[in-house]
């Protein structure tokens, strides 16, 4: 696990005072639930400072400040929008950003108003995503924890995790499951994917999709590795609808369900306060994939 560093308000003032004294007088204070890879901080009422949590998580800051103004204009929703460069000081040790605010409220299934127009609404914004030209993207690597590579990369933790889960997990299917997921083949044709398409990074006005976050792992390889978000947030008849969207064809959908699985394995064989939910997303996984059997 990478080695987190904390940030406080008194850390996040005194960088903004020293490198950007025209917003020195704006109050800063934490954002609730502002994520585990970076330490998030409203800066006055439209501007978030967002300082990665471990020098794993720092790889992201350039990327982000050169790629989204390149992508922003070429999708269909609000995305973060870079305003500046932060530089270490005050004893914070890595690269950070200041990026306009967005308004809306993190997806969760409860809050979803009409779970298929969200759905398609998703698929529409990745299928924009991906026909933004890949001329000079960043391939999959450590700065995105090898999103849009294989998801063979994590081959031994999720072995590891379905070892722990015997008898409690019906291992057998599991490993056909991820099995096919390592033997389904990519074409190897590459587009640009976001890489964590999840709960916290998708926002809700009113109950629809109005704004995706974090770019952070975002590059260009396969772009199954987006499709997880089908078996963690969609409903069944919502994730039918992403996939005719984005015309997935059966290999991808098999890929893409080994990059939801792994996680989930992981998490459920923690056992801790995630793992309730990691337990749901499993009988997702099970319960789509023994239908289509």
């Amino acid at each position: 696990m990478p080695q987190r560093v904390t940030v406080d308000v008194a850390q996040v003032r005194a960088l903004v005072a020293e490198q950007f004294p025209r917003w020195a007088g704006l109050p800063v204070r934490p954002v609730a639930a502002g994520g585990w890879d970076n330490w998030t901080f409203h800066l006055g009422d439209r501007m978030s400072a967002r300082l990665p949590s471990a020098a794993e998580y720092a790889l992201a800051v350039a990327k982000e400040q050169r790629w989204l103004p390149v992508l922003a204009p070429r999708l269909p929703l609000p995305v973060p929008s870079p305003l500046a460069a932060g530089r270490p000081g005050a004893g914070y040790p890595f690269p950070w950003s200041i990026h306009a605010w967005l308004d809306g409220e993190p997806a969760r299934a409860d809050r979803v108003a009409d779970p298929v127009r969200f759905a398609v609404d998703l698929a529409g914004f990745l299928a924009a995503l991906r026909r933004v030209d890949t001329a000079g993207a960043p391939r999959p690597g450590k700065h995105n924890w090898f999103r849009g590579g294989p998801v063979r990369t994590y081959d031994e933790p999720a072995r590891r995790a379905l070892a722990k889960l015997a008898g409690q997990v019906d291992v057998g299917l599991v490993l056909e499951i991820w099995e096919a997921a390592l033997a389904a083949p990519w074409d190897g044709v590459e587009s640009w994917f976001h890489g964590d398409v999840a709960p916290g990074n998708l926002l809700l006005a009113d109950g629809e999709l109005a704004a995706v976050l974090d770019f952070g792992t975002c590059g260009a390889g396969d772009p199954a590795c987006d499709l997880a978000i089908a078996w963690t947030l969609l409903t069944a008849d919502g994730r039918r609808a992403f996939r005719e969207r984005l015309a997935v064809d059966e290999a991808a959908w098999t890929r893409g369900r080994g990059w939801a699985l792994w996680p989930a394995l992981v998490t459920c064989a923690r056992a801790g306060p995630e793992a309730a939910n990691a337990r749901r997303v499993l009988g997702e996984i099970l319960a789509e994939y023994s239908a289509g059997a």
